[in-house]
């Protein structure tokens, strides 16, 4: 599936107007500590996370990919029980009966504690964790400005406020479904860009790992990184 952007019609009264490029509009779907071509988005437009959609399992809503000693590993957020094909996402609540937190951050340990950045931004992850939000949105969001604080990324988080459907916006970008831990979807702004790894003397180059990866390997070069990722198409 490709994606294209939609230019408005030009005005032929106005050519100054008519030649400028409007801003893109990406739409994105809530992720846990999502992968770096969620956060890239953030560098070629304005930027909506859906809050008003129903939870949809195996998705990068409670689940994100890193690479350690043995290879890729999937980290899962439990969420309660419910009827999660008509659940709203608001209404999802995380599971802290089981010891998820423990075993993600000693996961973390194991795969990034050689990293030359792990013990600089480790504490400000580890401080959301300390807090137990209830709803994954809510988790999501908090851990996501992380995220973009670390690296001095030069954006906000908004929120949708309804149901966005296609036409809703202008020059809209959709990726709540095409970014995808399932699906390899063609995006014309996004290539993968090789930096370090901490295994990187066992796997070849990992792509599209959590920004996680990314934030612990390159710490103040995840930004110039993020923008290599972005096509010319863009």
């Amino acid at each position: 599936m490709t994606f294209s952007l939609q230019h408005p019609p030009m005005n032929r009264k106005n050519d100054r107007s008519a030649t400028r490029k409007k801003e893109p509009v990406i739409l994105l779907s809530t992720a846990y500590l999502p992968p770096v071509q969620y956060v890239s988005k953030f560098l070629l437009g304005k930027v909506l996370i859906e809050n008003d959609e129903n939870y949809i399992k195996q998705t990068w809503r409670n689940r994100c990919v890193i690479t350690g000693p043995n290879g890729l590993q999937t980290l899962v957020v439990p969420v309660k029980r419910g009827s999660f094909h008509k659940i709203h996402i608001k209404d999802v609540e995380v599971d802290y009966d089981l010891p998820w937190v423990r075993n993600h951050l000693r996961t973390f340990n194991t795969a990034y504690k050689h990293s030359p950045y792990y013990a600089y931004y480790i504490e400000d992850l580890e401080q959301v964790y300390k807090k137990k939000i209830r709803s994954l949105l809510d988790l999501n969001s908090a851990l996501l400005e992380i995220l973009l604080k670390l690296p001095d990324l030069p954006a906000s988080i908004s929120y949708t406020g309804k149901y966005c459907r296609p036409g809703d916006e202008e020059n809209l970008l959709d990726y709540r479904e095409s970014i995808h831990p399932k699906k390899r979807m063609v995006d014309p702004f996004f290539q993968p860009v090789p930096y370090h790894q901490v295994f990187d003397d066992r796997y070849a180059f990992q792509p599209n790992l959590s920004m996680i990866d990314l934030l612990f390997n390159e710490g103040p070069d995840s930004l110039p990184v993020l923008r290599r990722t972005l096509l010319s198409s863009a």
